[in-house]
């Protein structure tokens, strides 16, 4: 979708990146992340409204802290820069920036010294969400204070002579309530973007664009019954309609009563499916295999013999639609970036080099909850959009170290009472994942008055609004306790049930 409005976000490695992007875009305009260091060029298009430098880990003054280029600051659009882009703002127009003696994290008292601009509409005094352990000690020249808090003098600052804005807060996250306005007021106010994204706009112009881009040719569409590759797919077949086929894999590493009950919903949206059984194929291939990444590779590589042999036998294909969003390229660091790798997602990082067709990603621009607004507006049934998200890879990311029957097995187990007691309890439609994982680690236990030894199983239950942040739920402990019992009563091999109770980041949603 062409956007008419962009907002660019400098990405200097912060944990919040992402949740820029998603609040710009909350509020009607189009935003982009891109590395901190990318070619100047890419911000120069007149349809980029703002830059805005995010958070990161580093100093300004390490040795080798991330800098931007320095022109960036030379194009007269606006610019706001959170927590370490005002210190970078701070350092790089000659301010004074230094190791705080104490680090302030938390939430904080922000008072507002002047709201003409960035703080328009604001109260006086409003929460606000610190996490820096340096500060900004003595201003720029032409800088001036428009917010403080008590431990931070400097806690927002603007320039005199320029639309040069910086917070050491962060109004992205939820814990800054007011922090939406703040960047609605960045956007509007000071950028002049215009609204203009708007999931509407976005499906009957990605309608169009796929049916220019593949004409006559044929698309397979690797669907698997979740909102992104379901999503994919009707789109694509609004564009094409008969030229897409889509193929459903079984690959052995599906949740319980999986195929059937995925089958039966395609079937019912009148989508052209094929169904493939690769269970021996996948499972052949995992075996000795206990590397995640290396699992992941597997996987993506056998995905593509499997559609390249189906290709082969229905016509040949031109194209691969897949169901890849924006988090997956960004987490598989497929967008040129020097970003980490945080995980090889099958669809992107996984793929083969000698895959030989052309993709079809319609959705890469996209977050999960933008997605769920698409597939709505396509008229997806409830069971597809609500459906808990569920790694390509399948349950070979939730069983740690190498895959066999017996782990899957409780696995399957495991997860399937865990997703069926919170439907129970009228939670599974409040919380963006649900599961069970297993590893190798073995505990001894009492099952019937004898000494058993058996698998730790682990429950993990998070929300999320775009999985690239995400929190443990805090789930009644009776619940919590229903679960466990049943899972040790009724899944065989299992002595010890635990809760995983960390946060995305430090960890991911997936164990692996």
């Amino acid at each position: 979708m062409k956007a008419k409005s962009i907002i660019k976000v400098l990405d200097f490695g912060g944990q919040y990146s992402h949740l820029i992007c998603r609040r710009v875009r909350e509020v009607g305009v189009y935003a982009e992340l891109e590395p901190f260091d990318t070619n100047i060029e890419n911000l120069m298009n007149e349809d980029v409204k703002g830059i805005i430098l995010s958070g990161g880990p580093a100093s300004v003054y390490q040795r080798d802290a991330p800098i931007c280029d320095l022109r960036v600051f030379r194009l007269g659009k606006p610019i706001l820069g959170i927590c370490y882009g005002l210190q970078l703002i701070a350092y790089l127009f000659d301010g004074k920036v230094s190791r705080s003696e104490r680090r302030e994290y938390g939430k904080a008292a922000l008072y507002i010294d002047d709201k003409s601009e960035l703080f328009q509409g604001l109260e006086d005094k409003i929460d606000c969400w610190m996490s820096h352990g340096d500060k900004v000690e003595e201003l720029p020249r032409n800088f001036e204070v428009i917010a403080h808090t008590d431990n931070s003098p400097y806690a927002a600052i603007r320039s005199k002579d320029r639309l040069i804005f910086g917070v050491q807060f962060h109004p992205e996250v939820a814990h800054t309530p007011r922090g939406i306005d703040i960047i609605r007021n960045f956007v509007y106010r000071i950028s002049k973007a215009e609204r203009s994204w708007d999931m509407k706009n976005f499906v009957e112009e990605k309608v169009k664009e796929i049916r220019e881009k593949v004409k006559d040719e044929k698309v397979l569409c690797a669907i698997s019954g979740g909102v992104d590759s379901t999503t994919t797919a009707v789109l694509v077949d609004r564009a094409i309609g008969k030229n897409l086929t889509c193929i459903f894999v079984d690959h052995g590493l599906l949740r319980k009563k999986e195929a059937e009950r995925v089958l039966e919903i395609l079937e019912r949206m009148k989508l052209n499916i094929v169904f493939v059984d690769a269970k021996e194929d996948f499972l052949e291939k995992l075996k000795g295999v206990k590397d995640p990444e290396e699992k992941r590779r597997v996987i993506g590589e056998e995905f593509v013999r499997v559609f390249t042999k189906k290709s082969l036998e229905l016509g040949r294909f031109g194209w691969l639609a897949q169901g890849t969003l924006y988090p997956d390229v960004i987490e598989s660091a497929k967008t040129g970036s020097k970003a980490s790798r945080i995980k090889t997602h099958h669809n992107v990082a996984g793929l083969p080099d000698w895959i030989e067709f052309k993709l079809l990603e319609p959705l890469k621009e996209l977050y999960k909850d933008e997605v769920r607004e698409v597939a709505k507006l396509l008229g997806l049934p409830d069971e597809i959009v609500k459906r808990h998200p569920f790694p390509g890879p399948g349950l070979a990311v939730r069983i740690i170290g190498e895959v066999n029957e017996e782990k899957l097995r409780i696995c399957r187990e495991a997860s399937y009472i865990v997703e069926e007691e919170l439907i129970k309890a009228n939670l599974y439609d409040k919380v963006w994942q649900a599961f069970a994982f297993v590893g190798d680690d073995k505990v001894v236990g009492v099952l019937g008055d004898e000494r058993k030894l058996g698998y730790v199983v682990t429950i993990r239950i998070v929300e999320s609004t775009d999985a690239m942040t995400a929190d443990w739920l805090r789930i009644p402990y009776d619940l919590l306790a229903k679960i466990s019992s049943r899972i040790t009563n009724e899944v065989d091999g299992v002595t010890l049930v635990t809760y995983a109770i960390s946060s995305k980041p430090p960890s991911t949603i997936e164990p692996q």
